[in-house]
């Protein structure tokens, strides 16, 4: 997208001019970048990104993580049946409120935490620097903050 050209003065037709491919693309390459350390630990990138609100926050309920992954709980609900299964973590009704569903990490599950500093590694493999991509992160919170 270069400088001063609008819409009206580019070919919008062109995947080149085009905001959404870049950030499609580089979505795949960022999971693609980190598959080597999660295939050693034998998770998914979206089960990676559900152990990251756990680390943060553990026995959180399955609406804070929906929200938080920006995923709806019935896109949620068998990524975290097959992380159960695996051992990773439990999920329970609350005790309060039976309608809620508790998460909470298994030891085995809070073990991985230590793989985070290999992943973050990883990014080398992107051709950025820190800073820049630190700016990006921000661009793309600012996105991220604007979704309805």
């Amino acid at each position: 997208m270069e400088g001063t050209q609008t819409p009206e003065t580019k070919d919008m037709y062109k995947l080149e001019n085009q905001l959404c491919f870049p950030l499609y693309a580089a979505s795949r390459i960022m999971t693609k970048c980190y598959q080597p350390v999660l295939d050693e630990l034998d998770i998914t990138y979206p089960q990676y990104l559900v152990l990251m609100v756990l680390w943060e926050t553990d026995h959180v309920n399955l609406s804070l993580l929906s929200e938080k992954l920006m995923l709806q709980s019935n896109t949620l609900t068998p990524l975290l049946k097959r992380m159960q299964e695996t051992g990773l973590l439990t999920r329970e009704r609350s005790k309060q409120d039976e309608r809620s569903i508790l998460i909470s990490l298994t030891e085995k599950g809070r073990a991985l935490k230590s793989a985070v500093p290999r992943l973050q590694r990883q990014l080398a493999n992107l051709g950025i620097s820190y800073e820049e991509a630190d700016k990006l992160k921000t661009l793309l919170n600012k996105i991220l903050q604007s979704a309805p």
